[in-house]
C-alpha cells in the first residue's frame, strides 16, 4: 500500500519539476489518499489483528 502512495509522490515530484501543474496535483492528491488509507488499515490490522480465540 505504501509503496504505491510512494509511486504517486515520485510521479508528482516529477511532474512538478517539468511543470506539469495538473498532473503533479493529481498525484500528489492520489499520494495523499492512498498513504492515509494504508495507516488506517495498518491501524485496524493492528488492532483486530492481534486477539486471541480462547
Amino acid at each position: 500500500m505504501f509503496s504505491w502512495a510512494i509511486t504517486f509522490l515520485v510521479i508528482a515530484l516529477i511532474a512538478a519539476a517539468l511543470g506539469f501543474g495538473g498532473l503533479a496535483g493529481t498525484a500528489a492528491w492520489a499520494a495523499k489518499i492512498v498513504f492515509i488509507v494504508g495507516i488506517i488499515l495498518a491501524i485496524l490490522s493492528f488492532i483486530f489483528g492481534r486477539r486471541n480465540a480462547s
